[in-house]
């Protein structure tokens, strides 16, 4: 076992690599050298993981999406396709945040985080396991109101057009959405600057 495995999968801060070697003075020229070496992979300024194949664990995306740019919250298309609510994949980590709005591309993949207010922020979150790290991620509840939140120009004024977004443009799994908690809904369409859109999901989920 390496020394850099101790950290497993968890993002860590410079001053975590450096507690490895507390005899070496030149801290930011040793980390420059492990990522050069590729053994460990720079998320952004500051923030590492250590390569999968030092560590033996496999990434977190989600964990990683959750790290990299907080407080945020896995949401959107990648907490549908997660939740096996959408038939496509989804190649970026997108998140919910009560920050700015901003986006990081790295060696491991793209994430972007879509801004909302605090108040709504705190509605519909869970957790969930990866590759035996817990992360933070939308309800599929919210992770379709989150869309639509975030997502501008959006026709949702009339029922009509609120069904074929959801069943030809996400082509979201119906039955599924027949099961969604409408509390959650309720919750989001009172806070949320899309409040009739979000009332069309209410009522098409409640007929």
């Amino acid at each position: 076992m390496n020394e850099l495995s101790v950290f497993k999968n968890i993002p860590i801060q410079t001053a975590a690599i450096a507690s490895l070697y507390p005899d070496i003075k030149a801290v930011n020229r040793k980390v420059a050298n492990l990522e050069k070496a590729d053994r460990i992979i720079r998320l952004k300024r500051g923030l590492y993981v250590v390569n999968p194949k030092e560590s033996g664990f496999l990434l977190s995306l989600g964990l990683i999406g959750n790290i990299l740019y907080g407080p945020s919250y896995v949401s959107r298309l990648t907490a549908l396709r997660e939740y096996g609510l959408i038939p496509e994949r989804v190649d970026v980590v997108e998140s919910m945040t009560t920050h700015l709005s901003v986006s990081f591309d790295n060696p491991v993949g793209r994430f972007e985080y879509y801004h909302c207010p605090k108040d709504y922020y705190s509605i519909g979150i869970t957790q969930r396991e990866e590759e035996g790290l817990n992360y933070l991620i939308a309800t599929p509840e919210k992770a379709l109101c989150d869309y639509i939140v975030s997502t501008p120009k959006l026709p949702l004024r009339f029922i009509k057009d609120t069904y074929v977004f959801l069943e030809e443009d996400l082509r979201l799994d119906m039955d599924a959405f027949k099961e969604m908690n409408v509390n959650v809904l309720e919750h989001c369409a009172a806070v949320s600057k899309k409040q009739q859109a979000i009332n069309n999901l209410i009522k098409i989920l409640k007929k």
